[in-house]
């Protein structure tokens, strides 16, 4: 433990932690290095990853925005996130936050944030959110009723 504790670091590019800065995944040449992918924390980091789904990259904010908790854009890593994205080179950016009303609230900012800058240069990034409504598997007849709503709101053509 006192070894792990001594050489995991937290990546200056994506707020991951690895035993290297950058971390594998930011160094990792076979990433697609255009697309960032916000979640909230490593362990959201980790599960996306699991699903061997995205080839991208990451951005981990560190938390949610919170009125209740006293947590502003100031608390989160949000700025460096706005710094990678303003240096260019973002195709598509992800927004992965949890579905509750802080998540919800920290995606609305966080893309507001990108807008403005695509607004100052012209150009900027698309904007992406990840689906919400009736999982894999799942039985609406014990889904709550804001997934339900959510599902039905974003229905697709067959």
């Amino acid at each position: 433990m006192t070894q792990a504790a001594s050489t995991v670091r937290t990546c200056g590019t994506c707020g991951n932690l690895d035993a290297t800065d950058p971390c594998g995944i930011c160094a990792d040449d076979r990433r697609d290095q255009s697309m960032i992918c916000i979640v909230e924390d490593v362990a959201d980091l980790w599960a996306l990853e699991r699903t061997a789904t995205f080839k991208g990259t990451y951005h981990v904010i560190g938390g949610t925005l919170s009125a209740l908790d006293g947590r502003g854009p100031e608390d989160l890593n949000i700025s460096q996130l706005l710094a990678r994205v303003t240096a260019g080179g973002i195709s598509e950016v992800i927004l992965a936050t949890s579905a509750t009303v802080d998540g919800q609230t920290t995606a609305h900012y966080i893309s507001d944030r990108l807008e403005d800058i695509g607004a100052e240069r012209g150009e900027g990034p698309h904007i992406t959110r990840l689906a919400h409504g009736v999982p894999v598997g799942g039985e609406l007849d014990y889904l709550d009723d804001g997934t339900l709503s959510a599902a039905l709101k974003a229905r697709r053509p067959v």
